[in-house]
Protein backbone atom coordinates (compact mmCIF):
# COMPACT_ATOMS: atom_id res chain seq x y z
CA UNK A 1 0.00 0.00 0.00
CA UNK A 2 1.25 3.51 -0.76
CA UNK A 3 2.44 5.63 2.13
CA UNK A 4 -0.15 8.16 3.23
CA UNK A 5 0.11 11.62 1.73
CA UNK A 6 0.12 12.99 5.28
CA UNK A 7 3.53 11.49 6.04
CA UNK A 8 6.84 12.69 4.71
CA UNK A 9 8.47 9.26 5.29
CA UNK A 10 10.75 8.69 2.29
CA UNK A 11 11.63 5.00 2.97
CA UNK A 12 9.97 2.14 1.15
CA UNK A 13 7.74 -0.05 3.31
CA UNK A 14 9.48 -3.30 4.23
CA UNK A 15 7.87 -6.57 3.30
CA UNK A 16 8.89 -9.96 4.72
CA UNK A 17 8.10 -13.47 3.62
CA UNK A 18 5.58 -15.22 5.84
CA UNK A 19 7.03 -18.18 7.72
CA UNK A 20 3.95 -20.23 6.88
CA UNK A 21 4.20 -19.55 3.16
CA UNK A 22 4.23 -22.79 1.10
CA UNK A 23 7.13 -23.70 -1.11
CA UNK A 24 7.19 -21.70 -4.31
CA UNK A 25 6.93 -23.32 -7.72
CA UNK A 26 9.99 -23.38 -9.97
CA UNK A 27 11.26 -19.91 -10.80
CA UNK A 28 9.88 -18.52 -14.04
CA UNK A 29 12.21 -17.06 -16.63
CA UNK A 30 13.27 -13.42 -15.99
CA UNK A 31 11.17 -10.71 -17.53
CA UNK A 32 12.00 -9.52 -21.02
CA UNK A 33 14.17 -6.42 -20.93
CA UNK A 34 12.08 -3.32 -21.69
CA UNK A 35 13.18 -2.20 -25.14
CA UNK A 36 13.85 1.40 -24.16
CA UNK A 37 15.19 0.81 -20.65
CA UNK A 38 18.81 1.75 -20.06
CA UNK A 39 21.19 -1.14 -19.52
CA UNK A 40 22.11 0.03 -16.04
CA UNK A 41 18.54 0.44 -14.89
CA UNK A 42 17.45 -2.88 -16.34
CA UNK A 43 20.43 -4.72 -14.84
CA UNK A 44 19.44 -3.44 -11.42
CA UNK A 45 15.83 -4.43 -12.05
CA UNK A 46 16.93 -7.91 -13.19
CA UNK A 47 19.30 -8.26 -10.23
CA UNK A 48 16.49 -7.66 -7.77
CA UNK A 49 14.28 -10.09 -9.68
CA UNK A 50 16.92 -12.83 -9.36
CA UNK A 51 17.79 -12.03 -5.77
CA UNK A 52 14.13 -12.56 -4.95
CA UNK A 53 14.38 -16.06 -6.37
CA UNK A 54 12.33 -15.27 -9.44
CA UNK A 55 9.17 -15.88 -7.45
CA UNK A 56 5.90 -14.36 -8.53
CA UNK A 57 5.57 -12.91 -5.05
CA UNK A 58 9.08 -11.44 -5.01
CA UNK A 59 9.76 -8.03 -3.49
CA UNK A 60 9.19 -6.09 -6.70
CA UNK A 61 5.85 -7.77 -7.31
CA UNK A 62 4.78 -7.15 -3.75
CA UNK A 63 5.76 -3.51 -4.05
CA UNK A 64 3.73 -3.27 -7.26
CA UNK A 65 6.71 -1.75 -9.07
CA UNK A 66 7.04 -1.70 -12.84
CA UNK A 67 9.99 -0.57 -14.96
CA UNK A 68 8.85 3.06 -15.09
CA UNK A 69 8.34 3.38 -11.35
CA UNK A 70 11.63 1.57 -10.69
CA UNK A 71 13.41 4.05 -12.97
CA UNK A 72 11.70 6.98 -11.23
CA UNK A 73 12.78 5.85 -7.78
CA UNK A 74 16.35 5.55 -8.99
CA UNK A 75 16.10 8.99 -10.58
CA UNK A 76 16.97 7.52 -13.98
CA UNK A 77 15.68 10.30 -16.22
CA UNK A 78 17.09 8.69 -19.37
CA UNK A 79 15.13 5.51 -18.76
CA UNK A 80 11.94 7.41 -18.02
CA UNK A 81 12.33 9.44 -21.22
CA UNK A 82 12.96 6.30 -23.26
CA UNK A 83 9.97 4.49 -21.81
CA UNK A 84 7.78 7.54 -22.31
CA UNK A 85 8.66 7.42 -26.00
CA UNK A 86 8.63 3.67 -26.68
CA UNK A 87 5.87 2.58 -24.31
CA UNK A 88 3.64 5.60 -23.61
CA UNK A 89 0.84 3.32 -22.38
CA UNK A 90 3.02 2.40 -19.39
CA UNK A 91 2.82 6.00 -18.15
CA UNK A 92 -0.89 5.57 -17.45
CA UNK A 93 -0.73 2.10 -15.91
CA UNK A 94 -2.26 2.18 -12.42
CA UNK A 95 -1.18 0.10 -9.45
CA UNK A 96 -3.59 -1.30 -6.88
CA UNK A 97 -3.86 2.08 -5.16
CA UNK A 98 -4.66 3.92 -8.37
CA UNK A 99 -1.21 5.48 -8.61
CA UNK A 100 0.39 6.11 -12.00
CA UNK A 101 4.09 6.93 -12.52
CA UNK A 102 3.28 10.65 -12.34
CA UNK A 103 2.18 10.22 -8.72
CA UNK A 104 5.38 8.35 -7.84
CA UNK A 105 7.59 11.01 -9.39
CA UNK A 106 5.76 13.73 -7.46
CA UNK A 107 5.82 11.83 -4.16
CA UNK A 108 9.50 10.90 -4.39
CA UNK A 109 10.55 14.36 -5.47
CA UNK A 110 11.99 13.38 -8.85
CA UNK A 111 11.40 16.69 -10.67
CA UNK A 112 13.30 15.78 -13.83
CA UNK A 113 11.42 12.51 -14.17
CA UNK A 114 8.21 14.38 -13.49
CA UNK A 115 8.82 16.67 -16.47
CA UNK A 116 9.12 13.64 -18.74
CA UNK A 117 5.79 12.31 -17.49
CA UNK A 118 3.72 15.46 -18.02
CA UNK A 119 2.08 14.15 -21.16
CA UNK A 120 -1.25 13.03 -19.83
CA UNK A 121 -3.69 14.46 -17.31
CA UNK A 122 -1.74 16.43 -14.74
CA UNK A 123 -4.71 16.20 -12.36
CA UNK A 124 -5.14 12.39 -12.44
CA UNK A 125 -6.25 11.20 -9.01
CA UNK A 126 -5.40 8.14 -6.95
CA UNK A 127 -8.02 5.99 -5.23
CA UNK A 128 -7.65 8.36 -2.27
CA UNK A 129 -8.42 11.30 -4.60
CA UNK A 130 -4.85 12.56 -4.29
CA UNK A 131 -3.35 14.48 -7.20
CA UNK A 132 0.32 14.58 -8.05
CA UNK A 133 0.35 18.17 -6.78
CA UNK A 134 -0.97 17.17 -3.37
CA UNK A 135 1.57 14.34 -3.15
CA UNK A 136 4.41 16.69 -4.09
CA UNK A 137 3.28 19.18 -1.44
CA UNK A 138 3.02 16.38 1.12
CA UNK A 139 6.61 15.46 0.42
CA UNK A 140 7.64 19.14 0.46
CA UNK A 141 9.24 18.84 -2.97
CA UNK A 142 9.14 22.48 -4.03
CA UNK A 143 10.67 21.89 -7.47
CA UNK A 144 8.01 19.26 -8.25
CA UNK A 145 5.24 21.54 -7.03
CA UNK A 146 6.49 24.35 -9.24
CA UNK A 147 6.76 21.99 -12.22
CA UNK A 148 3.17 20.78 -11.78
CA UNK A 149 1.78 24.28 -11.29
CA UNK A 150 3.53 25.50 -14.43
CA UNK A 151 1.95 22.56 -16.26
CA UNK A 152 -1.51 23.77 -15.22
CA UNK A 153 -2.23 21.61 -12.17
CA UNK A 154 -5.48 22.54 -10.41
CA UNK A 155 -4.67 24.03 -7.01
CA UNK A 156 -8.12 23.37 -5.55
CA UNK A 157 -8.66 19.63 -6.06
CA UNK A 158 -8.98 18.06 -2.63
CA UNK A 159 -8.33 14.53 -1.44
CA UNK A 160 -10.81 12.09 0.05
CA UNK A 161 -10.53 13.86 3.40
CA UNK A 162 -11.04 17.25 1.63
CA UNK A 163 -7.46 18.45 2.04
CA UNK A 164 -6.16 20.80 -0.67
CA UNK A 165 -2.51 21.46 -1.56
CA UNK A 166 -2.75 24.85 0.21
CA UNK A 167 -4.17 23.27 3.35
CA UNK A 168 -1.40 20.65 3.33
CA UNK A 169 1.28 23.33 2.90
CA UNK A 170 -0.15 25.19 5.90
CA UNK A 171 -0.24 21.97 7.88
CA UNK A 172 3.44 21.43 7.10
CA UNK A 173 4.12 25.12 7.90
CA UNK A 174 6.04 25.48 4.66
CA UNK A 175 5.95 29.24 4.00
CA UNK A 176 7.63 29.07 0.61
CA UNK A 177 5.17 26.41 -0.54
CA UNK A 178 2.20 28.46 0.68
CA UNK A 179 3.38 31.51 -1.25
CA UNK A 180 3.95 29.48 -4.41
CA UNK A 181 0.52 27.80 -4.33
CA UNK A 182 -1.24 31.10 -3.64
CA UNK A 183 0.53 32.74 -6.58
CA UNK A 184 -1.12 30.17 -8.86
CA UNK A 185 -4.65 30.97 -7.72
CA UNK A 186 -5.45 28.67 -4.81
CA UNK A 187 -8.78 29.39 -3.16
CA UNK A 188 -8.05 30.62 0.36
CA UNK A 189 -11.35 29.75 2.03
CA UNK A 190 -11.83 26.15 0.86
CA UNK A 191 -12.70 23.88 3.79
CA UNK A 192 -11.40 20.42 4.69
CA UNK A 193 -13.48 17.52 5.97
CA UNK A 194 -13.45 18.98 9.50
CA UNK A 195 -14.69 22.33 8.22
CA UNK A 196 -11.34 24.03 8.66
CA UNK A 197 -9.78 26.44 6.15
CA UNK A 198 -6.07 26.91 5.55
CA UNK A 199 -6.21 29.89 7.92
CA UNK A 200 -7.71 27.71 10.69
CA UNK A 201 -4.82 25.29 10.27
CA UNK A 202 -2.24 28.08 10.38
CA UNK A 203 -3.85 29.56 13.52
CA UNK A 204 -3.97 26.18 15.24
CA UNK A 205 -0.20 25.88 14.71
CA UNK A 206 0.36 29.47 15.86
CA UNK A 207 2.17 30.25 12.61
CA UNK A 208 1.72 34.03 12.42
CA UNK A 209 3.75 34.35 9.20
CA UNK A 210 1.41 32.08 7.23
CA UNK A 211 -1.63 33.72 8.85
CA UNK A 212 -0.44 37.12 7.61
CA UNK A 213 0.13 35.72 4.10
CA UNK A 214 -3.40 34.34 3.93
CA UNK A 215 -4.97 37.50 5.31
CA UNK A 216 -2.98 39.62 2.84
CA UNK A 217 -4.78 37.85 -0.01
CA UNK A 218 -7.90 39.83 0.75
CA UNK A 219 -5.90 43.05 0.88
CA UNK A 220 -4.31 42.23 -2.48
CA UNK A 221 -7.73 41.61 -3.97
CA UNK A 222 -8.99 44.98 -2.79
CA UNK A 223 -5.90 46.59 -4.31
CA UNK A 224 -6.61 44.89 -7.64
CA UNK A 225 -10.19 46.12 -7.54
CA UNK A 226 -8.97 49.67 -7.05
CA UNK A 227 -6.07 49.60 -9.49
CA UNK A 228 -7.13 47.13 -12.15
CA UNK A 229 -3.68 45.55 -12.03
CA UNK A 230 -3.28 42.33 -13.95
CA UNK A 231 -1.54 39.51 -12.14
CA UNK A 232 -0.29 36.65 -14.25
CA UNK A 233 -1.33 34.08 -11.70
CA UNK A 234 -4.19 35.70 -9.80
CA UNK A 235 -6.46 33.95 -7.29
CA UNK A 236 -9.53 32.19 -8.60
CA UNK A 237 -12.90 33.26 -7.23
CA UNK A 238 -16.51 32.66 -8.13
CA UNK A 239 -18.64 35.50 -9.47
CA UNK A 240 -20.77 35.58 -6.33
CA UNK A 241 -17.68 35.80 -4.12
CA UNK A 242 -16.33 38.82 -5.99
CA UNK A 243 -19.72 40.50 -5.89
CA UNK A 244 -19.85 39.91 -2.14
CA UNK A 245 -16.37 41.43 -1.75
CA UNK A 246 -17.40 44.63 -3.51
CA UNK A 247 -20.62 44.73 -1.53
CA UNK A 248 -18.66 44.23 1.69
CA UNK A 249 -16.34 47.12 0.82
CA UNK A 250 -19.38 49.35 0.36
CA UNK A 251 -20.92 48.27 3.66
CA UNK A 252 -17.63 49.22 5.32
CA UNK A 253 -18.28 52.82 4.21
CA UNK A 254 -16.14 52.71 1.09
CA UNK A 255 -16.94 55.99 -0.69
CA UNK A 256 -18.30 55.29 -4.17
CA UNK A 257 -18.41 59.04 -4.91
CA UNK A 258 -14.85 59.97 -4.03
CA UNK A 259 -13.09 61.40 -7.08
CA UNK A 260 -9.48 61.09 -8.15
CA UNK A 261 -7.29 64.10 -8.91
CA UNK A 262 -8.50 63.89 -12.52
CA UNK A 263 -12.13 64.03 -11.41
CA UNK A 264 -12.96 60.38 -12.06
CA UNK A 265 -15.27 58.35 -9.82
CA UNK A 266 -14.73 54.67 -8.88
CA UNK A 267 -17.28 53.71 -11.54
CA UNK A 268 -15.13 55.47 -14.16
CA UNK A 269 -11.97 53.69 -13.04
CA UNK A 270 -13.60 50.28 -12.83
CA UNK A 271 -15.10 50.79 -16.27
CA UNK A 272 -11.76 51.58 -17.89
CA UNK A 273 -9.23 49.41 -16.11
CA UNK A 274 -10.73 46.62 -14.14
CA UNK A 275 -13.76 44.86 -15.41
CA UNK A 276 -12.69 42.92 -18.52
CA UNK A 277 -9.15 42.24 -17.22
CA UNK A 278 -10.38 41.56 -13.70
CA UNK A 279 -13.02 39.12 -14.87
CA UNK A 280 -10.68 37.25 -17.21
CA UNK A 281 -7.83 36.93 -14.77
CA UNK A 282 -10.13 35.43 -12.14
CA UNK A 283 -11.57 32.99 -14.67
CA UNK A 284 -15.19 33.96 -14.16
CA UNK A 285 -18.12 34.77 -16.38
CA UNK A 286 -17.33 38.31 -17.52
CA UNK A 287 -20.90 39.26 -18.42
CA UNK A 288 -22.32 38.17 -15.06
CA UNK A 289 -19.53 39.82 -13.10
CA UNK A 290 -19.82 43.09 -14.99
CA UNK A 291 -23.60 43.13 -14.64
CA UNK A 292 -23.46 42.62 -10.90
CA UNK A 293 -20.58 44.91 -9.98
CA UNK A 294 -21.38 47.79 -12.33
CA UNK A 295 -25.02 47.62 -11.32
CA UNK A 296 -23.91 47.71 -7.70
CA UNK A 297 -21.74 50.79 -8.23
CA UNK A 298 -24.31 52.56 -10.40
CA UNK A 299 -26.86 52.24 -7.62
CA UNK A 300 -24.57 54.03 -5.12
CA UNK A 301 -22.95 56.56 -7.47
CA UNK A 302 -24.34 60.07 -7.38
CA UNK A 303 -26.11 60.94 -10.61
CA UNK A 304 -25.32 64.60 -10.01
CA UNK A 305 -21.62 63.75 -9.75
CA UNK A 306 -21.86 61.79 -12.98
CA UNK A 307 -23.61 64.64 -14.78
CA UNK A 308 -20.91 67.08 -13.71
CA UNK A 309 -18.07 64.73 -14.63
CA UNK A 310 -16.11 65.84 -17.67
CA UNK A 311 -16.66 62.41 -19.22
CA UNK A 312 -19.24 59.70 -18.67
CA UNK A 313 -18.38 56.06 -17.85
CA UNK A 314 -20.05 55.15 -21.14
CA UNK A 315 -17.56 57.33 -23.05
CA UNK A 316 -14.67 55.53 -21.35
CA UNK A 317 -16.18 52.10 -21.98
CA UNK A 318 -16.60 53.02 -25.65
CA UNK A 319 -13.09 54.43 -25.96
CA UNK A 320 -11.50 51.28 -24.51
CA UNK A 321 -13.84 48.86 -26.33
CA UNK A 322 -15.40 47.58 -23.11
CA UNK A 323 -18.48 46.56 -25.06
CA UNK A 324 -19.80 44.33 -22.27
CA UNK A 325 -19.45 47.18 -19.81
CA UNK A 326 -21.15 49.57 -22.24
CA UNK A 327 -24.08 47.18 -22.57
CA UNK A 328 -24.48 46.98 -18.79
CA UNK A 329 -24.23 50.76 -18.37
CA UNK A 330 -26.94 51.22 -20.99
CA UNK A 331 -29.16 48.67 -19.24
CA UNK A 332 -28.77 50.56 -15.96
CA UNK A 333 -29.89 53.85 -17.49
CA UNK A 334 -26.85 55.48 -19.09
CA UNK A 335 -27.72 57.98 -21.83
CA UNK A 336 -26.43 56.58 -25.13
CA UNK A 337 -26.36 60.10 -26.59
CA UNK A 338 -24.69 61.90 -23.69
CA UNK A 339 -22.09 64.38 -24.97
CA UNK A 340 -18.67 65.28 -23.67
CA UNK A 341 -18.35 68.49 -21.69
CA UNK A 342 -17.62 71.34 -24.11
CA UNK A 343 -14.42 72.48 -22.40
CA UNK A 344 -13.03 68.97 -22.91
CA UNK A 345 -14.47 68.39 -26.37
CA UNK A 346 -12.59 71.39 -27.73
CA UNK A 347 -9.33 69.77 -26.66
CA UNK A 348 -9.78 67.36 -29.58
CA UNK A 349 -9.15 68.63 -33.10
CA UNK A 350 -12.46 67.16 -34.30
CA UNK A 351 -14.39 68.35 -31.18
CA UNK A 352 -15.76 64.84 -30.67
CA UNK A 353 -18.75 64.67 -28.37
CA UNK A 354 -20.50 61.29 -28.26
CA UNK A 355 -19.53 57.88 -26.95
CA UNK A 356 -20.16 56.52 -30.45
CA UNK A 357 -17.52 58.79 -31.92
CA UNK A 358 -15.06 57.80 -29.17
CA UNK A 359 -15.65 54.13 -29.97
CA UNK A 360 -15.11 54.58 -33.71
CA UNK A 361 -12.09 56.86 -33.29
CA UNK A 362 -10.38 54.20 -31.20
CA UNK A 363 -11.30 51.24 -33.38
CA UNK A 364 -13.72 49.86 -30.79
CA UNK A 365 -15.96 48.11 -33.30
CA UNK A 366 -17.84 45.93 -30.80
CA UNK A 367 -18.60 48.90 -28.56
CA UNK A 368 -19.74 50.94 -31.58
CA UNK A 369 -22.16 48.18 -32.53
CA UNK A 370 -23.57 48.04 -28.99
CA UNK A 371 -24.11 51.81 -29.02
CA UNK A 372 -25.72 51.82 -32.47
CA UNK A 373 -28.05 48.99 -31.48
CA UNK A 374 -29.02 51.04 -28.41
CA UNK A 375 -30.05 53.98 -30.58
CA UNK A 376 -26.90 56.13 -30.73
CA UNK A 377 -27.37 59.16 -32.97
CA UNK A 378 -25.04 59.54 -35.96
CA UNK A 379 -25.50 63.30 -36.26
CA UNK A 380 -24.54 64.83 -32.90
CA UNK A 381 -20.81 65.25 -33.52
CA UNK A 382 -19.31 68.17 -35.46
CA UNK A 383 -17.60 65.62 -37.69
CA UNK A 384 -19.66 62.69 -38.95
CA UNK A 385 -18.76 59.39 -37.25
CA UNK A 386 -18.90 57.88 -40.74
CA UNK A 387 -15.90 59.97 -41.80
CA UNK A 388 -13.93 58.66 -38.84
CA UNK A 389 -15.00 55.07 -39.55
CA UNK A 390 -13.86 55.43 -43.16
CA UNK A 391 -10.58 56.98 -42.07
CA UNK A 392 -10.03 54.09 -39.65
CA UNK A 393 -10.88 51.57 -42.37
CA UNK A 394 -13.66 50.02 -40.24
CA UNK A 395 -15.41 48.25 -43.09
CA UNK A 396 -17.68 46.39 -40.64
CA UNK A 397 -18.82 49.60 -38.91
CA UNK A 398 -19.48 51.65 -42.06
CA UNK A 399 -22.59 49.65 -43.15
CA UNK A 400 -24.02 49.89 -39.61
CA UNK A 401 -23.63 53.67 -39.64
CA UNK A 402 -25.26 53.89 -43.06
CA UNK A 403 -28.18 51.73 -41.91
CA UNK A 404 -28.68 54.15 -38.99
CA UNK A 405 -28.89 57.10 -41.37
CA UNK A 406 -25.32 58.40 -41.61
CA UNK A 407 -24.84 60.73 -44.59
CA UNK A 408 -22.80 58.81 -47.17
CA UNK A 409 -21.92 62.14 -48.85
CA UNK A 410 -20.60 63.69 -45.64
CA UNK A 411 -18.10 66.53 -46.11
CA UNK A 412 -14.96 67.16 -44.09
CA UNK A 413 -15.40 70.54 -42.33
CA UNK A 414 -11.71 71.42 -42.52
CA UNK A 415 -11.36 70.31 -46.15
CA UNK A 416 -14.16 71.75 -48.32
CA UNK A 417 -14.69 69.83 -51.57
CA UNK A 418 -17.27 69.55 -54.34
CA UNK A 419 -17.31 65.76 -53.90
CA UNK A 420 -18.05 63.58 -50.80
CA UNK A 421 -15.33 63.73 -48.16
CA UNK A 422 -15.54 59.98 -47.61
CA UNK A 423 -14.04 59.43 -51.07
CA UNK A 424 -10.99 61.46 -50.09
CA UNK A 425 -10.54 59.28 -46.98
CA UNK A 426 -10.46 55.88 -48.69
CA UNK A 427 -8.18 56.60 -51.64
CA UNK A 428 -6.05 53.50 -50.92
CA UNK A 429 -8.93 51.29 -49.79
CA UNK A 430 -10.91 50.31 -52.88
CA UNK A 431 -13.14 47.71 -51.09
CA UNK A 432 -14.30 50.40 -48.68
CA UNK A 433 -14.85 52.87 -51.53
CA UNK A 434 -16.94 50.26 -53.33
CA UNK A 435 -18.99 49.75 -50.17
CA UNK A 436 -19.73 53.48 -50.03
CA UNK A 437 -20.61 53.64 -53.71
CA UNK A 438 -22.92 50.63 -53.35
CA UNK A 439 -24.71 52.55 -50.61
CA UNK A 440 -25.36 55.57 -52.83
CA UNK A 441 -22.26 57.72 -52.50
CA UNK A 442 -22.32 60.46 -55.14
CA UNK A 443 -19.82 59.29 -57.77
CA UNK A 444 -21.10 61.71 -60.42
CA UNK A 445 -19.88 64.75 -58.47
CA UNK A 446 -16.31 63.54 -59.01
CA UNK A 447 -16.62 64.20 -62.73
CA UNK A 448 -18.10 67.69 -62.46
CA UNK A 449 -15.54 70.31 -63.47
CA UNK A 450 -16.19 73.91 -64.53
CA UNK A 451 -13.22 73.90 -66.92
CA UNK A 452 -14.03 70.75 -68.91
CA UNK A 453 -11.70 70.53 -71.91
CA UNK A 454 -10.21 73.94 -71.20
CA UNK A 455 -6.85 74.32 -69.42
CA UNK A 456 -7.08 74.33 -65.63
CA UNK A 457 -5.59 77.26 -63.75
CA UNK A 458 -3.07 76.60 -61.00
CA UNK A 459 -4.91 75.83 -57.77
CA UNK A 460 -4.45 78.19 -54.89
CA UNK A 461 -6.10 79.86 -51.94
CA UNK A 462 -8.68 78.15 -49.74
CA UNK A 463 -11.43 77.70 -52.30
CA UNK A 464 -13.44 74.50 -52.50
CA UNK A 465 -11.46 71.79 -54.24
CA UNK A 466 -12.73 69.65 -57.09
CA UNK A 467 -12.04 65.94 -57.48
CA UNK A 468 -9.74 66.45 -60.46
CA UNK A 469 -7.59 68.91 -58.48
CA UNK A 470 -7.43 66.67 -55.46
CA UNK A 471 -6.56 63.45 -57.30
CA UNK A 472 -3.93 65.23 -59.42
CA UNK A 473 -1.81 66.23 -56.43
CA UNK A 474 1.67 64.59 -56.35
CA UNK A 475 0.83 62.58 -53.25
CA UNK A 476 -2.34 61.05 -54.70
CA UNK A 477 -1.89 60.77 -58.47
CA UNK A 478 -0.41 57.26 -58.17
CA UNK A 479 -3.86 56.00 -57.09
CA UNK A 480 -5.77 57.93 -59.75
CA UNK A 481 -6.29 55.14 -62.29
CA UNK A 482 -7.96 52.49 -60.07
CA UNK A 483 -10.08 55.12 -58.28
CA UNK A 484 -11.38 56.68 -61.51
CA UNK A 485 -12.00 53.19 -62.93
CA UNK A 486 -14.18 52.28 -59.94
CA UNK A 487 -16.06 55.58 -59.99
CA UNK A 488 -16.91 55.10 -63.67
CA UNK A 489 -18.80 51.90 -62.72
CA UNK A 490 -21.32 54.02 -60.81
CA UNK A 491 -22.04 56.71 -63.41
CA UNK A 492 -23.54 56.85 -66.89
CA UNK A 493 -22.10 58.92 -69.75
CA UNK A 494 -19.51 61.40 -68.46
CA UNK A 495 -16.86 63.52 -70.09
CA UNK A 496 -13.45 63.61 -68.45
CA UNK A 497 -11.93 67.03 -67.96
CA UNK A 498 -8.44 67.90 -69.16
CA UNK A 499 -6.80 67.15 -65.78
CA UNK A 500 -8.28 63.65 -65.50
CA UNK A 501 -7.47 62.91 -69.14
CA UNK A 502 -3.85 63.94 -68.57
CA UNK A 503 -3.69 61.72 -65.52
CA UNK A 504 -4.93 58.63 -67.40
CA UNK A 505 -2.55 59.41 -70.29
CA UNK A 506 0.39 59.47 -67.89
CA UNK A 507 0.48 55.67 -67.49
CA UNK A 508 0.02 53.17 -70.28
CA UNK A 509 -1.93 50.68 -68.14
CA UNK A 510 -4.58 53.35 -67.54
CA UNK A 511 -5.41 53.93 -71.22
CA UNK A 512 -8.16 51.27 -71.07
CA UNK A 513 -9.82 53.32 -68.30
CA UNK A 514 -9.82 56.37 -70.52
CA UNK A 515 -11.36 54.31 -73.31
CA UNK A 516 -14.13 53.16 -70.97
CA UNK A 517 -15.13 56.79 -70.35
CA UNK A 518 -15.35 57.51 -74.10
CA UNK A 519 -17.28 54.45 -75.26
CA UNK A 520 -21.10 54.43 -74.95
CA UNK A 521 -22.28 52.70 -71.75
CA UNK A 522 -24.26 49.49 -72.14
CA UNK A 523 -28.03 49.47 -71.79
CA UNK A 524 -27.73 46.95 -68.96
CA UNK A 525 -25.48 49.35 -67.05
CA UNK A 526 -27.74 52.36 -67.62
CA UNK A 527 -30.79 50.37 -66.49
CA UNK A 528 -28.99 49.38 -63.30
CA UNK A 529 -28.16 53.03 -62.54
CA UNK A 530 -31.76 54.04 -63.18
CA UNK A 531 -33.10 51.35 -60.82
CA UNK A 532 -30.62 52.36 -58.11
CA UNK A 533 -31.70 55.99 -58.45
CA UNK A 534 -35.38 55.06 -58.17
CA UNK A 535 -34.70 52.92 -55.10
CA UNK A 536 -33.07 55.75 -53.20
CA UNK A 537 -30.28 55.55 -50.64
CA UNK A 538 -32.39 54.24 -47.80
CA UNK A 539 -33.27 51.06 -49.68
CA UNK A 540 -29.76 50.75 -51.07
CA UNK A 541 -28.45 50.73 -47.49
CA UNK A 542 -30.63 47.70 -46.73
CA UNK A 543 -30.52 46.07 -50.15
CA UNK A 544 -29.56 42.63 -48.88
CA UNK A 545 -32.64 42.53 -46.61
CA UNK A 546 -35.10 43.28 -49.42
CA UNK A 547 -37.21 40.37 -50.78
CA UNK A 548 -35.25 40.16 -54.01
CA UNK A 549 -33.53 37.21 -55.72
CA UNK A 550 -29.80 36.96 -55.06
CA UNK A 551 -29.10 37.48 -58.74
CA UNK A 552 -30.93 40.82 -58.73
CA UNK A 553 -29.15 41.94 -55.56
CA UNK A 554 -25.78 41.09 -57.10
CA UNK A 555 -26.77 43.00 -60.23
CA UNK A 556 -27.72 46.11 -58.28
CA UNK A 557 -24.59 45.94 -56.13
CA UNK A 558 -22.39 45.59 -59.20
CA UNK A 559 -21.01 42.25 -58.09
CA UNK A 560 -22.15 40.54 -61.29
Amino acid sequence: MKPSARRADKTLPKYTESAAEPAAPPAPPPPDPPSAMTKFCYSEYLSQFRNAGGKCNNALSRLDIGPVVFAIRRGDVEAVNDLATSAPHSLLKENKDGWIPLHDAAYWGQAECLKALLRGSVDKRTLQEQTALLLAVSGEHLSCVRCLLEAGADTDINSKNKETPLYKACELENVEMVNLILSYGATVNQRCGQGWTALHEAVSRNNTEICEILIRQMGALCYLIGKGTYAQHAPTFHTSELHQIVAELLTKNADANKTTNSGLLPLHILTVNSLPTFAVMFFINTAIFVLRVVSLLVSVTSRARLRHSWVSPLHLAAEHNRHTVAAVLLKTGADVNATLAHNHAIQYADHRATALYFAIANGSTEAAEVLLNAGASVSLDPVSPLLMAVRQGCISTVPLLLERGADVDARIPSFPTTFPGVIALCMNNLPLLKCLLNNGCDALSCFVCAYGNAPHPASGGSRVRTFCEWISSPALCKWAGPIIDLLLEYVGHVQLCTKLTELLDSQEQWLAIKKKSVLPRSLQHLCRLSIRTQMGRRRLNSLTSLPLPDRVIQYLRLTE
